[in-house]
């Protein structure tokens, strides 16, 4: 049998008796502290809890030791085995995948579901789990940078809170790494220079969440400009980007915990990159044509060439497509609006390269 074990996050304390009552069944007990953090002590104390003794062995296991699993399906098919790990056991994708070899392998199993680190930290600090869009994880690399600030980016168009788990890597017990919230904050304002989506600012609220369920659990929130200049300690750390803020949100971050700003509905900030494209490219598009008119008149009137109506049929199709354009924006029909000013620089284009002319230039 394969027993999946989450240890909540109370450490030692927050295991259930239904887990207890497993695990002394179990000849190999496996401890994992890749997907988070259990500290020295909180193992100590579950081999005391569980009275470890010569039959059975209680491992800390590298990251591979179950990505690779073959040893542990092996020892499941002739014994009890049971993974421990910080959290609930399948908000990691690694034992989902676990799970399913060992379903494959007709091993029966057994899960004791333990508190979720993220279920609890949104609990704690108060935001309404349903206004939370997609979770995401910023890394020390830039590129992990970029990744998490279109999905801000993304949460914010629709209204959403964003959380971000920060990077955590553990080697030994020696040797582990918590990414601090200040070095990630600044990353992500690295990409807004670079990116400039104007999502993020030293304006912003966020609220950063360390250790939570630890003795020295801590939450404070803030602006961007306050937040930099703390000192968060070792992790975990989360970091959460409000989106909108209903009023009982507001009342329970104002509440809960200490506040170097007031609470803040972000995107106030926000705003959507197709309507940035079409406050920029609209009066492009309209001076374009008024520039093609221009020269079509002129050379009417110089000519008399009578050809020219058809170009002048050409450019009022491209004024309806910006009419319309203007139109869809009002209407926040924002990907029809830039649909339509394409339509209608096709046109402008059209003639431009006919007559060899450029009217785009002032």
């Amino acid at each position: 049998m394969l027993c999946f074990i989450g240890l909540g996050i109370h450490g030692y304390s927050g295991l259930s008796l239904s887990a207890k009552e497993i695990l002394q069944t179990c000849k190999f007990i496996y401890i994992e502290r890749f997907t988070s953090y259990i500290d020295n002590y909180d193992i100590k104390q579950l081999e005391l809890l569980l009275h470890i003794e010569n039959n059975k062995s209680m491992t800390i296991v590298p990251r591979w030791f179950i990505e690779d699993g073959r040893d542990i399906i092996d020892q499941s098919k002739e014994n009890n085995v049971a993974i421990i790990s910080y959290g609930d056991p399948f908000m990691a994708t690694t034992f989902n995948e676990l799970y399913v070899r060992a379903k494959k392998n007709l091993i029966e199993i057994k899960t004791i579901h333990g508190a979720s680190g993220i279920s609890s930290l949104i609990g704690e600090i108060g935001l309404h789990n349903y206004k939370f869009g997609r979770t995401t994880t910023i890394m020390s690399d830039y590129m992990s940078s970029i990744s998490v600030y279109n999905t801000v980016f993304e949460n914010l168009r629709v209204g959403n809170h964003t959380l971000i788990l920060t990077e955590y890597n553990y080697n030994n017990e020696n040797d582990f790494f918590f990414l601090d919230p200040v070095v990630a904050i600044n990353m992500l304002l690295e990409v807004e220079e670079n990116i400039k989506y104007k999502i993020l600012s030293d304006e912003v609220f966020i609220i950063v969440a360390s250790r939570i369920g630890m003795k020295d659990q801590n939450i404070l929130a803030g602006k961007v400009r306050s937040m930099k200049k703390i000192k968060f300690g070792n992790g975990p750390h989360s970091i959460i980007i409000t989106g909108q803020l209903h009023f009982t949100e507001i009342d329970s971050i104002t509440s809960l915990y200490p506040n170097l700003d007031p609470p803040l509905d972000n995107t106030v900030f926000f705003k959507d990159i197709a309507i940035t494209m079409l406050e920029k490219y609209l009066p492009k598009a309209k001076h374009a044509l008024e520039n093609m008119k221009l020269y079509l008149e002129n050379e009417r009137n110089n000519t008399l060439d009578k050809e020219n109506k058809g170009m002048f049929d050409v450019l009022e199709n491209a004024e309806y497509y910006l009419l319309d354009a203007e139109r869809f924006l009002n209407q926040h029909k924002f990907e029809l609006g830039i649909l339509s000013i394409g339509y209608a620089e096709g046109l402008i284009d059209a003639l431009r390269f006919q007559k060899n002319i450029n009217p785009w230039l002032s």
